[in-house]
């Protein structure tokens, strides 16, 4: 009898695990691959590169085009020849992946698929190939628009990102490791990413497997629309591990209009350093949150400067658009025509406060900023652990003028915070450090416990460092 029963159980069981309960549930992408692969494209790129001398990292990979890509992303270069003699020029050869957006032959791809491109060959779904124009490339965005001459070409239609939910099921075709109309899918894991160098792109997070090959091309909706442009992916190993990022495709759209209109991208600018509000730097200012922009350094003479701007004020709205984290402004400041007066809503020491100034074009080049890195005599730390220096006239006109106190030796809760021999000391909290004496005496008046925001200037590059009083 407990024969039977087990021999039934072990039915139901069986029964049970055969059963596609949720099979119903999962969404069916034969039609999307029907209907969309032929809007994707395979790009090959041919780029002359001068000979060296050495033998390469990855000997026998040398010849391998479909790797070429992947190595080239992440700047390891791939020598032919071995031994340590001399190497001639060679042309070195990769693929990306790309998507048409107009009949009569426009392409969207990554920038870094033809950035310097020798030669630009655009293969289509149906084996047809042309030699492409290369219209324009935004580095910054990481967007390129190249042409081919063909027409009736069928084109993408084109989504509307904002309107993606986490979640939601996306779908990516590209020519990973060069296999052409390759499909792959997954969900949207996050929005309105920020990476580091990219400021002005809020990325699509996907765990769709991108892999090299796969840059350039396009990520779809259920719906057949694209809603980006698959870009990055973050891997150890070279070989997608689930976290991928897409350009949304309203933000690849206008720099592709531009550049077909223009041959360039002009972007809204200001001329400040800005950082990200911690808890910490929220509690030193007196801030009920951690929203907004934190403005760790004015340009002299810029649009910010001229409009009143200061550093240590916190920018909550721009233009009428919210402000929720840092990485908001650039891409808003960014995307407003320069030559705009534009309200900008700020805390300062506090108070609300709105200026109203004038948005300037972003300059082609980075602005270079006085490095400050030679060590001075020892002298007597303060509180915190930081002995200081008053800066040269010399120091001072290399930081525009600016006060400032040098960081000759850091110890205890500067150590801990982060603040670095070579630093610059620019300020306390809101307040500009006029010599090593005034400083001193306003970190020894701080109450224990209390956290302070110092303003550093570490090369190009200013920030806010909160450190906390020591009980």
């Amino acid at each position: 009898m407990l024969r039977a029963w087990m021999v039934v159980i072990g039915l139901s069981l069986v029964a049970t695990i055969n059963t596609p309960i949720y099979a119903k549930d999962l969404p069916d992408f034969t039609e999307l691959a029907e209907k969309h692969g032929a809007e994707v494209v395979n790009i090959s790129v041919t780029q002359s590169v001068r000979g060296n001398v050495g033998m390469s990292p990855f000997p026998g990979l040398e010849g391998d085009e479909q790797m070429q890509e992947f190595f080239k992303r992440f700047g390891i270069p791939l020598m032919p020849g071995q031994g340590g003699s001399p190497q001639p020029d060679y042309k070195s050869q990769s693929l990306g992946s790309g998507f048409i957006i107009s009949s009569d032959g426009y392409i969207l791809t990554n920038a870094h698929v033809v950035n310097e491109a020798d030669e630009v060959i655009v293969k289509l779904s149906d084996k047809r190939e042309f030699k492409a124009q290369i219209i324009g490339i935004d580095r910054r965005t990481d967007v390129a628009l190249v042409k081919i001459e063909a027409s009736a070409l069928p084109k993408a239609i084109i989504g509307d990102p904002t309107k993606l939910k986490v979640g939601e099921w996306v779908a990516a075709i590209g020519s990973p490791f060069g296999l052409e109309n390759t499909m792959t899918v997954g969900i949207v894991s996050a929005k309105g990413r920020a990476l580091p160098q990219e400021n002005f792109v809020p990325f699509i997070q996907t765990d769709v497997a991108i892999n090299p090959g796969n840059s350039g091309g396009p990520l779809f909706n259920l719906a057949g629309e694209v809603v980006g442009i698959n870009s990055q992916i973050y891997s150890r190993s070279g070989g997608s591990m689930g976290l991928s990022f897409a350009i949304p495709i309203d933000v690849a759209i206008d720099v592709s209009n531009q550049l077909k209109a223009n041959g360039k991208i002009t972007r809204g600018w200001l001329g400040i350093a800005i950082q990200e509000i911690t808890k910490e730097l929220a509690e030193s200012f007196g801030m009920k949150n951690t929203n907004g922009a934190l403005v760790a350094g004015v340009e002299k003479n810029g649009p910010a400067d001229k409009g009143g701007l200061e550093a240590g004020d916190v920018i909550t709205k721009f233009d009428g658009k919210p402000i929720a984290i840092s990485a908001d402004l650039p891409r808003v400041v960014g995307a407003t025509k320069p030559g705009k007066i534009a309200a900008v809503e700020i805390l300062r020491k506090g108070s609300a406060k709105t200026l109203n100034m004038g948005v300037g074009e972003m300059p082609s080049d980075a602005v270079e900023v006085a490095q400050n890195n030679k060590a001075t005599p020892k002298a007597e730390a303060n509180k915190i652990g930081l002995t200081l220096k008053e800066l040269s006239l010399q120091q001072k006109k290399k930081l525009n003028g600016k006060n400032g106190l040098l960081v000759t030796e850091v110890a205890g809760a500067a150590a801990q915070a982060g603040i670095r021999r070579g630093d610059v000391i620019l300020g306390l909290n809101n307040s500009e450090s006029q010599s090593v004496e005034q400083f001193n005496k306003q970190v020894n008046a701080l109450a224990a416990g209390k956290t302070v925001a110092v303003l550093v200037q570490r090369g190009e590059n200013t920030l806010y460092v909160p450190i906390k009083i020591a009980k």
